[in-house]
């Protein structure tokens, strides 16, 4: 709980540095990078880095959780929350660098904002800091300890059964325990951290869908290659893996985390995709089939063209499978050599949606925003709506939806 003198405090100066978190975390950054340079090896990924996205996303973190507080201060904001510590969680982070953070961005927030930074300042918003990093921490641990894992030895070995390439630019791997010992649960949905060294030593990390059936001891990741572009670097995991790994190479990956999982119950479901984002729905379309659900599915994804689509024979397997689900694609170009597609961006204008289904959301950011708001004007609850974002979550830290 967020004290009475600490939230008079930080509502006063939640406009200044809100106004200056951008600057502040630029700052704390590059300060704990130069510092602290080990911390770049294997824990934080220098693509994020590379492009601002993690350095957004941690600014939008700390303006939500304060501005919640000073809302409620008896209450959380759930979701930024579980979204956080599954992340965190993925990446075996620990409570002592709780410590370490805390450290560079207060002594950031003192150099950007100097003066203003008095010690009731100081005291105001290093509580609103243990707040949300105590909340983080006791999530985190609860999520290890379901998962069976120490967070100082978070990987495991798996071995690459197979390799197939999907699409021009997607390969998936088949992996199986490189060991003897059991599967760490799953759920369709989650996600796994595959941590590889690169050619300059350095290790870095990339979370990848279980883009197959969460049960069994083979388990399903597709990657798509991340070409450079004019404001960010290639993606460099995603290259190495489809330059490199080859059928009986190793692979170092974390158990499977991630919120956004598919609930029990019997009632409809509406999957959305675009782009690789389609790899989440086939994991939970696979999951489906191997339950023997009867549930109601409707799979709606758009791609450039089909043979940009990847997993789309599986897609098209499994929801004939399926007692009652059928599937709708859009493709930009090419869509006359697919039966059933539509050419252009996703319409969801006449298609007849029911008001009561669960939507999962998968895609880049402006497609999963324009997809929500068509969704709810068809009378779909918020509630009833998730996503998954690939990378920092640039949307919830920045919404208050």
């Amino acid at each position: 709980m967020l004290s009475p003198e600490s939230a008079a405090v930080v509502r006063a100066t939640l406009p200044a540095v809100g106004g200056a978190l951008d600057e502040i975390t630029t700052r704390f950054y590059g300060t704990m990078f130069s510092e602290r340079p080990e911390l770049l090896d294997g824990l934080f990924n220098r693509g994020n880095q590379a492009n601002g996205e993690q350095r957004r996303a941690l600014a939008g973190s700390i303006a939500h959780f304060a501005q919640a507080l000073l809302a409620d201060p008896d209450a959380r904001p759930d979701a930024l929350l579980a979204r956080i510590a599954h992340k965190h969680a993925a990446l075996g982070v620990t409570e002592d660098q709780y410590t370490v953070v805390h450290k560079y961005l207060f002594r950031a927030i003192a150099e950007v904002l100097g003066d203003a930074v008095t010690s009731d300042v100081a005291a105001a918003w290093d509580e609103v800091y243990w707040l949300m990093a105590g909340a983080l921490i006791a999530r985190e641990a609860r999520l290890y300890q379901e998962a069976g894992i120490d967070p100082r030895r978070p990987w495991r070995q798996w071995t690459v059964v197979e390799r197939r390439e999907e699409t021009p630019h997607a390969v998936s791997f088949l992996l199986r325990p490189a060991d003897d010992a059991p599967v760490p649960p799953a759920r369709a949905g989650q996600y796994v951290s595959v941590r590889v060294q690169l050619p300059d030593g350095v290790h870095q990390l990339r979370q990848y869908s279980l883009s197959g059936a969460p049960g069994g001891r083979v388990r399903r990741i597709t990657v798509k290659r991340v070409a450079s572009l004019a404001e960010a670097p290639e993606g460099e995991v995603s290259n190495h893996l489809h330059r490199t790994v080859r059928e009986g190479d190793r692979l170092t990956l974390s158990a499977p985390f991630g919120d956004v999982v598919l609930d029990h119950g019997d009632g409809p479901l509406l999957l959305v995709s675009a782009g690789i984002g389609c790899t989440p729905m086939v994991g939970m379309l696979e999951h489906l089939a191997a339950t023997g659900s009867s549930r109601p599915v409707r799979v709606l994804h758009a791609d450039r063209t089909p043979a940009d689509h990847t997993l789309r024979a599986d897609t098209r397997r499994l929801v004939a499978g399926l007692p009652d689900a059928r599937a709708d694609f859009w493709y930009e170009r090419d869509a006359d050599g697919e039966p059933g597609a539509r050419t252009g961006l996703m319409d969801l204008d006449g298609l007849d949606l029911p008001a009561d289904a669960d939507v999962y959301l998968c895609g880049a950011l402006p497609f999963m925003r324009a997809v929500r708001t068509r969704l709810l004007k068809a009378g779909i609850p918020a509630r009833h709506i998730r996503y998954e974002v690939f990378g920092p979550d640039l949307w919830l830290a920045h919404t208050e939806d």
